[in-house]
């Protein structure tokens, strides 16, 4: 049998064009490839809110039945709770149909193993991809099943949150909540309704909060400028103590302080190290690295000891395992929790916030402030060009003589003595990324240019 290539296998997960690169066909053959490589006898299956999610997660279903599979399926979540549900249920393996915060016309899915750990590009991904194209799988096997376990699972999920925060500590707070039609709303809210029975003195205002596949309000993803006015004006507007919203499928939150001012990902990272650094003196924090300066700071202040890795969920994961780190913050808003099966959540760090302002009792906009100040930074900036190696290679020929260190972890980095930057391909989308950081001197004049050279 001629063997078909797939496009839709990206460097740790599936996205890719609907009718392009990903349809029903596809999805059925990865399931299929999935429960062979993985030799899966159970599996959770969870969805996000895009209307073609619920025709590709059926053809997952059905074509991990046909491999002989136990489907326990989620319905409609996040992929955090896809995460949890795979070790909870002692399932081989999950999958979440989702394309996060990818266009209309796109989906895909993120993938686990056993006790939800990432699957290896360079193996079972590999894998699964040849397994897909080859489509030589034969007549079904006997034994599928599938079981609707969306309640329970949700319940459970909610404990585990849930178990990351003094709810006594919770000061009364007013939070705006911007689920962007996605995946978020329903979770969001089993979540405040355990809070409000445990008498967490929290107030939310909702928006956008109705998962609705069609994306009336846009695709949900506040890392991008233009999509966040509209959660800073309604802050503002509620007089509320902070904004959270949230991507398609919620394993990204991002904050707003009370005067709708953006906190970028690196400072939130920041926070959060400095708050496990308190509980676990010494342990290790991981960190992606495209914005480094402030974590590593904030981690060395704390005592801990900060390690870099790769961006992207897999490559965090591996590192949280292989080093016993007790959490992992990437700039773009993915934060790992160690108890939370060394995973991304979108929901524990608002929780972990609003705890510790409540314990502080100052706004976030000052727990942030003197960071900010001593570590500025851009914002991811993206590039859509015709020949990114050509523009990389432009700025390193640049630089090259002036840097006091280049790394190529993960695209080029190039330190100088009061600036940095990174600047690299992404690993879901046909772009180039550029952030630039500085030791308390301004940023611009280094984007103008680095983005001259870039655009040349």
């Amino acid at each position: 049998m001629t063997e078909q290539p797939l496009t839709c296998f990206k460097a740790y997960d599936i996205r890719g064009r609907l009718g392009i690169d990903l349809d029903a066909g596809i999805a059925a053959r990865i399931g299929r490839g999935f429960a062979r490589a993985l030799e899966a006898r159970r599996v959770v299956l969870g969805r996000d809110a895009r209307a073609s999610s619920a025709e590709l997660a059926q053809a997952v279903a059905a074509a991990l039945e046909d491999e002989g599979v136990e489907v326990l399926d989620l319905g409609l979540s996040g992929t955090e709770e896809m995460y949890f549900a795979t070790t909870h249920f002692g399932a081989d393996g999950g999958i979440c149909v989702t394309a996060s915060h990818n266009p209309m016309d796109w989906n895909g899915m993120k993938m686990v193993g056993q006790g939800s750990a990432p699957l290896d590009p360079a193996t079972t991904m590999a894998r699964i991809k040849a397994l897909a194209e080859a489509d030589a799988f034969g007549p079904a096997r006997p034994g599928g099943t599938r079981r609707d376990v969306g309640t329970e699972a949700r319940a459970a999920y909610v404990a585990g949150v849930l178990s990351f925060v003094d709810v006594a500590a919770l000061a009364p707070l007013t939070i705006v909540v911007n689920a962007g039609n996605g995946a978020a709303g329903p979770s969001f809210d089993a979540i405040a309704a355990e809070l409000a029975a445990r008498g967490a003195p929290l107030r939310f205002e909702r928006m956008h909060h109705t998962p609705d596949g069609s994306f009336p309000n846009g695709i949900p993803n506040p890392l991008l400028p233009e999509n966040r006015p509209v959660t800073a004006q309604a802050v503002v507007a509620a007089g509320a103590d902070m904004g959270v919203a949230w991507d398609g499928d919620f394993d990204r939150c991002f904050f707003f302080d009370h005067r709708g001012g953006f906190i970028d990902g690196e400072y939130v990272v920041g926070l959060l190290a400095e708050i496990f650094l308190a509980k676990e003196p010494g342990a290790a924090i991981i960190h992606d690295p495209r914005i480094i300066w402030n974590t590593q700071d904030v981690v060395a202040r704390a005592g801990g000891r900060a390690v870099q890795t790769r961006t992207g969920h897999a490559f965090l994961k591996q590192a949280m395992r292989a080093e016993g780190a007790v959490y992992g913050g990437e700039m773009s808003a993915h934060h790992y929790f160690r108890d939370f099966v060394c995973c991304d959540s979108g929901m524990i760090p608002w929780l972990l916030v609003a705890e510790l302002i409540g314990r502080r009792g100052v706004p976030l906009a000052d727990l942030v402030a003197a960071r900010q100040a001593a570590f500025p930074s851009s914002g991811e900036i993206n590039f859509h060009l015709a020949d990114p190696a050509a523009a990389v290679a432009r700025v390193r020929a640049a630089h090259e003589g002036t840097a006091l260190h280049t790394d190529t972890m993960d695209g080029l980095g190039m330190s100088f003595a009061d600036w940095r930057f990174n600047l690299r391909a992404s690993n879901t989308e046909p772009v180039l990324r550029l952030n630039v950081e500085t030791r308390g001197t301004p940023v611009a004049p280094h984007v103008a240019a680095l983005r001259a050279l870039i655009e040349a």
